[in-house]
C-alpha cells in the first residue's frame, strides 16, 4: 500500500482519534489536528509510534483562516501536501426549537460548520490535484436527513455540507479526487457519555443490529473510503448506525 498523508480535523479524540488509529495501521502518514485537546492529541501521537506507525499533532482552529493556512503549509513543506482529509472537527450549536432559535445562533452553526470543510477542502485539493489522487471524507450525520428536536442548527449545517461533497465529486473526479459523506448515528464517545441511559437503551432498541455505535464503527467505513479499493465511489453518503435510519 502507497503511504499517503492523512489529515484529520478533530482528530484527537472520539471518531477522529479513532480513524487516526485505523489509517496508521494502515500504513499512512497520520496527522492529528486538535484545537485545545492537547494532552489526548499528543498521548494519541505517543500510541501511534510506539506501534512503529507515523503520526504529528497539529494545532490549528479550523474557523481560522490564518490557522488553517498555517497547517496546510506545515504539512506541504515538510511531507509534501495532505493526500486524505478527514474532516471531522466538532463544530459547537445551540440546541433550541426553531420558534425560541434566533437566526445568529442557527447561522453560526452553519457557518462555522462550512467554512471548516470549505477551506480545508480547498487546501486539500490543491496538492492533490497536482498528484491527481485524493481523497476527502466529510463526517455528517444522519440526523441532516432524520430531524429530531432542538437538532434543527446541527442538522441543516449537516445537510449543507452533504450538498456540497456531491459538488465536489462532481467537479473534481477528473482530477483523481473523490469526496464521500459518512453520516454516523449516535456513537458512544466523549461527546454523548452523560445523555441519560434511556435514551441510549431508545435508540439500541430501535436499531436493527441491536447496538450502539462506537467510534471504530465509524473509522472502518473511512478506512474504506480512504483506500486505492475506493476509487469508483463518489458522491455517496453512508450512513453508520446499524440501520437505525433507513430512507
Amino acid at each position: 500500500m502507497t503511504k499517503r498523508n492523512v489529515l484529520i480535523t478533530g482528530g484527537a479524540r472520539g471518531i477522529g482519534a479513532a480513524a487516526a488509529r485505523a489509517l496508521a495501521e494502515d500504513g499512512h502518514r497520520v496527522f492529528i489536528n486538535y484545537v485545545s485537546s492537547t494532552q489526548k492529541a499528543t498521548d494519541l501521537v505517543d500510541e501511534i509510534t510506539a506501534n512503529g506507525d507515523e503520526a504529528f499533532a497539529v494545532q490549528a482552529d479550523v474557523r481560522d483562516d490564518h490557522q488553517i493556512k498555517g497547517m496546510f503549509d506545515k504539512i506541504n513543506n515538510e511531507f509534501g501536501g495532505v493526500d486524505i482529509l478527514v474532516s471531522n472537527a466538532n463544530m459547537s450549536f445551540v440546541a433550541k426549537s426553531f420558534m425560541d432559535q434566533t437566526w445568529e445562533e442557527f447561522s453560526q452553526k452553519l457557518n462555522d460548520e462550512m467554512h471548516a470543510s470549505y477551506v480545508t477542502a480547498k487546501y486539500a485539493a490543491g496538492s492533490m490535484k497536482e498528484k491527481q489522487f485524493g481523497r476527502l471524507i466529510f463526517i455528517s450525520s444522519t440526523l441532516s436527513e432524520s430531524p429530531a428536536p432542538t437538532f434543527l442548527a446541527h442538522g441543516s449545517a449537516k445537510g449543507a455540507l452533504d450538498s456540497f461533497c456531491k459538488y465536489l465529486a462532481q467537479e473534481l473526479g477528473p482530477f483523481g479526487i473523490t469526496a464521500n459523506i459518512v453520516a454516523p448515528g449516535l456513537v458512544l464517545t466523549d461527546a454523548t457519555k452523560n445523555a441519560p441511559d434511556e435514551f441510549k437503551e431508545v435508540i439500541r432498541v430501535h436499531t436493527p443490529t441491536q447496538k450502539i455505535a462506537v467510534p471504530e464503527d465509524v473509522a472502518n467505513v473511512i478506512r474504506f473510503l480512504a483506500s486505492e479499493n475506493s476509487s469508483h465511489l463518489t458522491g455517496t453518503y453512508t450512513p453508520v448506525c446499524g440501520g437505525a435510519y433507513l430512507p
